[in-house]
């Protein structure tokens, strides 16, 4: 069966955070796989180059989750960062925060609170979106039927991807998952069962 939601970032953010003189640059991102969490970390790393820790911490579905605390005491850094993901209840997505050393130590909890409220605030400006999973199909019908299922297209309110008038219409459209079923239902008995669906698979999409 496929996942039904999706709880990611929606975009790229970043953020600005200033503690007793050093300062934090947080960024997050959504990504797909593993292996563009890295490239996204070495990419911040590469931009941040001469600061004195670049931290760390990144999710991808449930089972995956790294982190690194870039030569912060243990536990201060990267589980702090990492935290704010698990927390707020999204994944497929990475932190960094860089630091730059301001001459005063902020102690254990003052780290813990710092890369905290950076990661936050990137991600506050990235966005926590949540994804549903849509059914994409076109629907064939001819002219009558089609004005006929006016009034449920307009009340199911599916995903318009593009309307084709031939000599039928081919309607490309998407519904979540759960609605699908239902919809295709009441189409073909209005239709008394003349529409043709076409299954195009599944895909997520912004709720």
């Amino acid at each position: 069966m496929a996942e039904e939601v999706r709880i990611t970032l929606e975009k790229y953010g970043e953020a600005e955070f200033t503690e007793k003189k050093s300062v934090f640059y947080g960024y997050a991102s959504p990504v797909k796989d593993e292996e563009e969490a890295i490239e996204f970390i070495n990419t911040i790393k590469k931009k941040h180059g001469d600061a004195r820790h670049n931290v760390y911490a990144y999710m991808v579905g449930q089972n995956i989750a790294r982190y690194s605390d870039a030569g912060e005491p243990q536990g201060t850094a990267g589980i702090p960062v990492l935290d704010v993901i698990r927390k707020s209840g999204f994944t497929d997505a990475v932190i960094v925060v860089a630091r730059y050393f301001g001459g005063i130590l902020l102690g254990a909890g003052g780290l813990v609170r710092a890369y905290s409220t950076a990661a936050k605030m990137a991600v506050d400006e990235a966005k926590i979106v949540t994804y549903s999973t849509y059914r994409q199909f076109d629907l064939l019908l001819n002219y009558t039927d089609h004005g006929k299922i006016t009034m449920l297209l307009s009340n199911a309110d599916p995903i318009n991807d593009g309307i084709d008038y031939a000599e039928n219409v081919k309607l490309s459209l998407a519904l979540p998952i759960d609605k699908f079923d239902d919809f295709k239902e009441k189409v073909l008995e209005i239709t008394a069962g003349r529409a043709v669906f076409v299954d195009n698979g599944t895909r997520f999409d912004k709720q």
